[in-house]
């Protein structure tokens, strides 16, 4: 059943990453996410060292969901999950994560909504968001500067420090 402040179904990408027992958390992450909303299309999973602090790699992957939940909703339903395996939100901002799913894009919405801004910002900022999202929707246009997610991708001029993950890694 949907929430009384429903929006009608629009696409979204979310942004996940672990580097605490990521394998683990990052599966239950998408599995959680299965057993919310259906069918979740997911992105390669990529390994990428830790920013703005020194921390063990991250392995991180875009999900697309569709739902008509709001983005208060989600983003309260999303700090939930990510309380239920162990986040731990008095440390720095920067800092060792054992689950951590960010609303990259809900929909065509930009400005603040609900106190995040959309679409994300660390869509252009790193490769960790950047290259998994372009992989899952490469045709995708940014809903400010209308450029597909592939042309980003192919345009990024910042660190690409990235890994492939396969399943015999």
């Amino acid at each position: 059943m949907a929430p009384a402040d429903a929006v009608g179904v629009v696409e979204v990408y979310l942004g996940l990453g672990s580097n605490r027992d990521p394998e683990r958390h990052i599966a239950a992450g998408f599995e959680a996410l299965g057993e919310a909303f259906g069918a979740v299309d997911c992105s390669p999973v990529y390994r990428s060292p830790a920013v703005g602090f020194a921390g063990a790699d991250f392995l991180n992957a875009v999900a697309r969901i569709r739902t008509d939940w709001t983005v208060g909703t989600l983003k309260a339903w999303l700090t939930r999950l990510e309380n239920a395996h162990g986040r731990d939100r008095s440390q720095p901002k920067f800092s060792d994560r054992s689950l951590d799913i960010d609303i990259l894009l809900h929909g065509d919405k930009v400005g603040e909504y609900d106190g995040l801004m959309l679409p994300r910002a660390e869509i252009l900022d790193y490769a960790h968001v950047l290259r998994p999202l372009a992989d899952l929707a490469p045709g995708l246009r940014h809903p400010v500067n209308g450029l597909r997610m592939d042309e980003l991708w192919r345009d990024f001029d910042g660190d690409r420090s990235l890994q492939a993950m396969t399943d015999d890694q």
